[in-house]
């Protein structure tokens, strides 16, 4: 077993978070060893998880970050964060009620798991619940995906915090090559403050998606 970021292991050419609570979000499996329990994260089910499994160097997400996570979904991806930040809080913004629903139950018995329903369009309606964060993680399927982070970091994170996108180019631009996707997305990102320090292609866990990580150099 080899601790590969803060909380984050391989364990039997797997990867795995240490366990922040025994209580199942998805089909994932616990290894435990020495009583301590991980649970084993799906790449093909995460696409952070993906980005690790592709050789991400830059993990910004430590055991105390502050974390605001934009498309959280059911809680899959957010849930492993929340066993990562096991000093810290995310405040996870999800829209559709309907997968709230979901969200809720995930973030049910994870004290750190703030679930918020929200745009991320409108970072202003939710800023009396969100406060300062080093990360912004998102993955939200919108064609404005780049200017999305850049809104939220403007209002939310700290300087020289970090923003982390899963970039989805057929939610961008269906017509265009997705590698000239991806292009423009990184432009955007480096206009509006960002510095992009990593990123990695999460194929074939996900088909033409990359994941960028970010340094917000923004001081306005």
């Amino acid at each position: 077993m080899k601790e590969i970021f803060e909380n984050v292991y391989k364990i039997d050419n797997k990867i795995a978070t240490k366990a922040l609570s025994r209580k199942k979000v998805y089909d994932e499996k616990f290894i435990e060893k020495d009583g301590t329990y991980y649970r084993v994260w799906n790449p093909y089910k995460s696409k952070l998880a993906a980005a690790i499994v592709n050789g991400l160097k830059v993990m910004p997400i430590k055991r105390d970050s502050k974390v605001l996570y934009l498309g959280a979904s059911a809680g899959t991806t957010p849930s492993h964060v929340s066993d990562i930040v096991e000093d810290g809080i995310i405040y996870a913004l999800e829209y559709a009620p309907r997968i709230m629903r979901e969200l809720l139950d995930s973030c049910s018995d994870r004290k750190n798991l703030v679930p918020i329903l929200g745009d991320a369009n409108k970072p202003w309606e939710y800023s009396n619940i969100v406060e300062k964060v080093d990360v912004i993680y998102e993955d939200v399927a919108q064609p404005n995906q780049a200017e999305i982070l850049i809104k939220n970091a403007k209002w939310f994170l700290k300087k020289n915090g970090y923003g982390m996108i899963a970039i989805k180019a057929r939610s961008v631009d269906v017509t265009k090559d997705p590698k000239e996707v991806f292009k423009e997305q990184k432009e955007i990102l480096e206009k509006g403050g960002f510095k992009v320090v990593d990123e990695v292609n999460i194929e074939p866990y996900e088909k033409d998606h990359i994941l960028f990580v970010c340094k917000w150099l923004n001081v306005e």
